[in-house]
């Protein structure tokens, strides 16, 4: 389950091009906080503390902004083209109990049937689960599989309080016949 992480925020006064730069500069990032219909508020994060924590997926993060705290998903991350740094946040109001999809990784377990290879059709999915407990991967466990199978979706193991948010017909992976067993036939 990921974490929340707490950062310092500073309301933003100065908008447009020049400004954000500006900020860049002095080791802020801007970011953008909305949801649950209200304005939106923009602000300015520590640039270290915020790039670190928004490293993993589905970052968390409690934007403490004069005394009030305000826990957020990253919703879109804008880095520059060249040096990739994050140049921007989005960053959306989520609350305690309230369910949110996000597309998490889907993690490969367990070594195959003799004679078998793995094709990995989907990488990431999306999962349904409460915002503040939200998974880091789910996992596939391919244990003793026969060549010619598929993993469908509805076989992943998921944790819990997490639901599938695409159908479980969904095919995730296919064990198939080793290249070697089919050019011997």
């Amino acid at each position: 389950m990921s974490k929340i992480i707490t950062l310092d925020g500073e309301l933003r006064t100065d908008f447009g091009k020049g400004a954000a730069r500006q900020a860049r500069r002095a080791g802020k990032i801007p970011a953008v906080i909305y949801g649950h219909g209200t304005d939106a508020v923009r602000v300015l994060l520590p640039a270290a503390a915020t790039t670190l924590a928004v490293r993993g997926a589905n970052a968390l993060l409690n934007i403490s902004v004069e005394g009030e705290d305000t826990i957020t998903l990253v919703k879109d991350i804008q880095r520059h083209a060249l040096r990739q740094t994050v140049d921007h946040l989005d960053l959306l109001i989520v609350k305690k109990g309230e369910k949110v999809t996000v597309e998490v990784s889907v993690h490969i377990e367990g070594e195959l049937a003799a004679g078998a290879s793995l094709a990995l059709d989907h990488a990431v999915i999306a999962v349904e689960a409460e915002a503040v407990a939200l998974p880091e991967f789910v996992v596939a466990n391919i244990t003793g599989v026969a060549a010619g199978t598929h993993i469908l979706a509805s076989d992943l193991v998921l944790p819990e309080g997490t639901a599938l948010a695409i159908p479980g017909d969904v095919v995730i992976a296919t064990v198939e016949a080793a290249a070697e067993a089919e050019s011997a036939e």
